[in-house]
C-alpha cells in the first residue's frame, strides 16, 4: 500500500466520522490538525481553538474560550497583537499590528508603520472583517460582517460597515 493510498484511507475515514458527527467537510489538514492542541502549542488560553489555516505572525496573545475561525490572519509582528477570552473571530478575519502604505508608497524610504491592536473580552467579530493596525476595540463588541475596523470600537458597541462605525449600544 503507498502512502498516497494510506493518506487516502485516513482521509475518507475522518470525513465520515466529522460528517456523521457535525454534518460538514473539512480542508485536509483540518482531519489532522487538533484545533485545541494548536491553541495550547501556540500558548493560547485554555479552551481556545484555532483552525490550522489560520497565518499567526508575531506576538499573538488570546485569551480562554476563544474560537479563532478558518482562513483567518492574525499578525503580531508590528507591536502585539491581543485577543481577549470568550471572542469568536470568524472566518477570513484579518487583525493586522503593521501596514507597508508609506513604505511602499516612498519606494522603501519610509519605515514600515506599527502599533499594536486589541481586542477585548467577549467579542464577536463577523466573517471577512478586516482590523487595521493600532485599533483597540472594547469589551462586548460586535463586529459585523465585511467590515473594515480603521479606528477605535468602544465597550458595548455594536459596528459595522466600511470604514466601520458604531451604529448602536448592548444594554443587557
Amino acid at each position: 500500500m503507498t502512502v498516497f493510498s494510506k493518506l487516502k484511507g485516513f482521509w475518507s475515514s475522518r470525513q465520515e466520522e466529522v460528517n456523521e458527527k457535525f454534518h460538514r467537510t473539512l480542508p485536509f489538514a483540518d482531519y489532522v490538525v487538533d484545533r485545541w492542541e494548536k491553541a495550547r502549542l501556540l500558548g493560547f488560553g485554555e479552551g481556545t481553538s484555532v483552525y490550522d489555516s489560520c497565518l499567526v505572525l508575531g506576538d499573538v496573545s488570546v485569551g480562554e474560550h476563544t474560537w479563532i475561525g478558518p482562513q483567518t490572519i492574525l499578525d503580531g509582528s508590528g507591536g502585539g497583537l491581543t485577543i481577549g477570552s470568550h471572542c469568536a473571530i470568524s472566518a477570513g478575519t484579518q487583525i493586522y499590528t503593521h501596514d507597508t502604505v508609506d513604505r511602499t508608497l516612498s519606494g522603501g524610504v519610509c519605515p514600515i508603520e506599527q502599533a499594536p491592536t486589541r481586542v477585548g473580552d467577549r467579542c464577536y467579530i463577523g466573517p471577512n472583517t478586516v482590523i487595521a493596525k493600532g485599533v483597540t476595540i472594547g469589551d462586548r463588541v460586535v463586529i459585523g460582517a465585511n467590515s473594515l475596523v480603521l479606528g477605535d470600537i468602544p465597550s458595548n458597541s455594536k459596528a459595522l460597515g466600511t470604514p466601520c462605525k458604531v451604529v448602536s449600544q448592548i444594554n443587557f
